[in-house]
């Protein structure tokens, strides 16, 4: 089990930050992903492997003015 944004989600071997953010629907054009408090660049999306136990934290950018 590892947790997303503070809930239980089912981990699964080689799960990566791209598998998650297809799974979850997460479209936003400007996100933040942190795995284990280390954030982790958008180039790593689709190899950063999750790890059972892991906190990922997806954080959505908003623009103001």
């Amino acid at each position: 089990m590892i947790k997303v944004n503070g809930r239980d989600f089912q981990w699964e071997e080689n799960l990566t930050v791209e598998g998650i953010l297809e799974k979850k629907k997460y479209t936003f054009p400007k996100i933040i992903v942190k795995v284990n408090g280390e954030l982790v660049s958008p180039e790593e999306y689709g190899t950063k492997v999750i790890m059972d136990g892991d906190d990922v934290k997806v954080i959505h950018l908003l623009a103001g003015g």
